[in-house]
This record gives C-alpha cells, sequence and structure tokens, in this order.
C-alpha cells in the first residue's frame, strides 16, 4: 500500500506514469508497505501463466527474497527507479522516505534491489555510484550503501506522521523500537537478495 498522500500522474512520454507526492512527505515517512492485498505467485505458477499476463507481470513484479514474484493492488507497482532515489525498502516489507520528498516531486525507488532478472537499462542520471544500468547483483554490491542510508533515518520513524504504521505486524513494530532503542540492529537490506542459484 502506498502513501495516501500521492496520486498517479503522467510523467512524460519516456517514462510514462508515476507517483507523486501530494503534500510534503518528510524523511522517515513509511512511504510503502507489503499488505496483505498484494499477489504473491510463485515461478511455478508464473509458468503456468499465459505469455501476456507474464508481460504484465514482469513489467509490474518485484521479485522478494523468497523467489516469489509479488503485484502490487494499487498505484505502488508505478513507482519509477532513480540512482537517486527518495525512497529505499527495508529487510521489513516497507519502504521508507530516506529525505524530504516535496510536494509535486515524484517518489522513486532503486530497481537494483528487486532482484531485476536481466540488467535494466535506465535513463541517463548523474548518481554517486557512477552506475548506468540495473543490474542483477546490484544488492550484493550496494547493500552497505543503502544501510547507512536507512540507518540515518529510521530513528525517524516514530517522529513523523505514520498513515501506514498500522499495516506493519506487531512483530515488525517491535522491532523498530527495538532498533531505534539501541537493544537491536537494523537487519541489512541485503536480507531482501534472491539467490537464484540456491
Amino acid at each position: 500500500m502506498i502513501h495516501p498522500h500521492t496520486e498517479l500522474k503522467f510523467i512524460n512520454e519516456q517514462i510514462g506514469f508515476g507517483i507523486v507526492a501530494t503534500q510534503l512527505i518528510p524523511a522517515g515517512t513509511i512511504t510503502w508497505v507489503l499488505d496483505s492485498l498484494d499477489m504473491a505467485f510463485t515461478p511455478a505458477q508464473i509458468e503456468l501463466l499465459d505469455s501476456e499476463i507474464k508481460k504484465i507481470l514482469d513489467i509490474y513484479c518485484y521479485i522478494a527474497n523468497t523467489g516469489n514474484w509479488v503485484y502490487c493492488w494499487d498505484i505502488s507497482k508505478y513507482m519509477n527507479h532513480s540512482f537517486n532515489s527518495n525512497c529505499l525498502t527495508t529487510a521489513y516489507d516497507f519502504e521508507l522516505a530516506i529525505r524530504d520528498i516535496q510536494k509535486g516531486e515524484q517518489l522513486t525507488c532503486d530497481y537494483g534491489y528487486l532482484n531485476v532478472q536481466e540488467p535494466f537499462d535506465c535513463l541517463p542520471e548523474k548518481n554517486t555510484l557512477n552506475r548506468m544500468r540495473v543490474m542483477p547483483n546490484d544488492l550484493l554490491d550496494f547493500y552497505s550503501v543503502w544501510d547507512k542510508q536507512l540507518e540515518s533515518v529510521f530513528p525517524l520513524i516514530f517522529k513523523q506522521n505514520q498513515h501506514l504504521l498500522k499495516f506493519l505486524n506487531k512483530q515488525t513494530q517491535e522491532e523498530i523500537i527495538a532498533i531505534n532503542s539501541h537493544k537491536k540492529k537494523m537487519d541489512s537490506i541485503l536480507n531482501c537478495f534472491y539467490n537464484a542459484k540456491r
């Protein structure tokens, strides 16, 4: 489920549609949560689907660390990629704003942590890591960078107005409290990696 202060907008001919903030979304805000309406397909189920349906899922799904393909029921599936994304996933099935997202700004994530199966060509974009393409092993290469970004905003979670907090299960909420009380270390985003060779 995407944050309620967002809307689907046409960005341009090259990008198509994207998710835009309808008001300021501060750093540390939960911007997306995996919820009970999102659908998961096993690789075996995917193989049985019609080729046209597979094409749709290939565009709009991400691959979880279990190998299941996850299809988001709402406009979440339209979140676009950026090497300078303002949202990052966590090891806890939710995403966080890693900096303030201004009204009218697109919410973006880095497809490098979505377990893409093939290299993904992107629009040219200046970025600190000099990345040009999304690669299947990006999580292995950049998890430490992303962990640092997440660690910088995790302490802000309970300081923001969290519209999506109620959709996190009790265990996850307790883990966030433990992390912010320095009783537990934040689990690495590397836990999201799917190893197809296992």
